[in-house]
């Protein structure tokens, strides 16, 4: 005859040890009083960094060139598709067109304050 184990329900006090068991701030507590060599802090780094020192009229080119091409991508992603998800695709091609007019009015310097 085999028992089976006694499970426990999970209580509070456990999933809080759990929680704090994946926390940043416990594995830097930790690194700092149980290992020599202290880990290097996780930072909520974005994935796509944006060059230091880049002037805001070259990013709002890229960004424009950016959205042309997304653009693109989406009006050929809508030319093949038939019905509602046609209609949702040229959506996108749409408000990808919008933030483009944005971006491009942003680069568009008034006569007069070109050499201001």
């Amino acid at each position: 005859m085999t028992t089976r184990p006694y499970h426990l329900p999970s209580t509070s006090e456990t999933d809080e040890l759990l929680v704090m068991r994946n926390s940043g701030a416990a594995q830097r507590a930790l690194d700092y009083y149980l290992k020599e060599d202290v880990s290097t802090p996780i930072t909520d780094a974005s994935f796509f960094d944006i060059k230091p020192g880049v002037s805001h009229e070259d990013a709002l080119v890229h960004a424009s060139d950016l959205l042309r091409s997304a653009a693109a991508a989406a009006y050929e992603s809508a030319s093949s598709r038939q019905g509602t998800q046609r209609d949702l695709a040229f959506s996108v091609v749409y408000l990808i067109d919008l933030a483009k007019a944005m971006v491009e009015q942003t680069l568009q310097v008034p006569v007069g304050q070109a050499n201001t």
